[in-house]
């Protein structure tokens, strides 16, 4: 169990954010309208670059175990869980909030501290266990992953606080 954790982490955001999507459908936060596009054009970004890191993080998850048969330490796997689990959790809740406040401002400081933490956790991952030892396949998956992340996280931020 303990090697699929990161895969776990991965997926649910993504599950959670379509869930609580439609389980909060009528919430006027949500911005859904009953004409086409339907939801907003961050929210269409948001997914299309959340698919993005998404198959990125499957990528290289299958080939840390397939191509490599790579055994990842103990401390590599709970640096990617910690960036997943400790950074990217907390973020989405407090996003999510955000998004449904009716004053999105006072979740501004603890979104902007949790990102911080997040950078921190994936930075230290990139840089302790990834610089040397990644070839260009394994760099491209980390930065699907990373970039695919961080340009899905901004659309939501800008829905949240400039619509």
């Amino acid at each position: 169990m303990r090697q699929y954790l990161s895969l776990i982490l991965l997926f649910l955001p993504a599950l959670l954010f379509a869930g609580l999507f439609w389980a909060y459908r009528e919430h006027p936060g949500l911005g859904i309208q009953e004409k086409f596009p339907f939801v907003p054009w961050q929210f269409i970004l948001l997914g299309f670059f959340g698919l993005i890191a998404t198959a990125g993080g499957v990528l290289d998850w299958r080939y840390h175990r397939n191509p490599l048969q790579l055994k990842l330490s103990k401390k590599e796997r709970n640096a990617e869980a910690a960036a997943l689990g400790l950074g990217g959790l907390p973020m989405f809740t407090a996003m999510w909030m955000a998004t449904l406040s009716e004053d999105p401002t006072r979740f501004l400081i603890p979104i902007v501290l949790i990102l911080i933490y997040t950078v921190v956790l994936i930075c230290y991952d990139e840089f302790v266990f990834h610089i040397r030892r990644c070839g260009k396949t394994e760099t491209c998956y980390h930065r699907m992953l990373v970039f695919g992340n961080g340009l899905a996280w901004l659309a939501w931020f800008h829905y949240i606080y400039c619509r």
